[in-house]
């Protein structure tokens, strides 16, 4: 996927998560319709795995957008890390809610001026799916924090999500 909107190294945190949502809106349908075929298939072998596949070609335009701007949205990488999306760590995320048919899980990524090292905030992305076949039944979603510490932005999840 391409990414046609420009970040820019002093955008705050609910800037960023602004122009997050305006791609998600323009390309998380297009391409989830383009590969649905594909991913329901692939659900049948590897169940949730299969979402994997899918933010594996959405979300990194978003990622190497902000890259580009001059901000880090990952961390080291631990042994035992599972990453998706190209900076969705599971380590980082929860999922609390929904029922089985339109559950969501929240992956969060503290970003950071790569000049200053600083941390900007945080963005969550929120992906609902379904447990029982490929369905993404309602377009993902970005919010964002001011909060970079994990304790806070676990209860910044929980605070949005009730």
């Amino acid at each position: 996927m391409t990414f046609n909107a420009i970040f820019r190294y002093d955008m705050t945190i609910e800037e960023i998560a602004q122009i997050g949502n305006r791609y998600i809106g323009s390309a998380w349908k297009p391409l989830y319709d383009s590969m649905h075929d594909q991913l329901t298939v692939a659900f049948r072998e590897i169940e949730d795995a299969a979402y994997g596949l899918y933010l594996d070609q959405f979300m990194p335009a978003l990622f190497d957008g902000l890259e580009d701007a001059g901000f880090e949205v990952t961390e080291p990488l631990e042994d035992h890390d599972f990453v998706i999306g190209k900076c969705l760590l599971f380590r980082n995320s929860l999922e609390k809610w929904g029922t089985v048919e339109n559950r969501s899980r929240i992956f969060w990524n503290v970003v950071r001026s790569k000049k200053s090292q600083q941390p900007v905030g945080t963005l969550l992305t929120e992906i609902p799916h379904s447990h029982l076949k490929f369905e993404i039944p309602t377009a993902p979603v970005i919010y964002s924090l001011r909060e970079s510490e994990r304790e806070k932005i676990v209860q910044g999840v929980r605070r949005i999500k009730g």
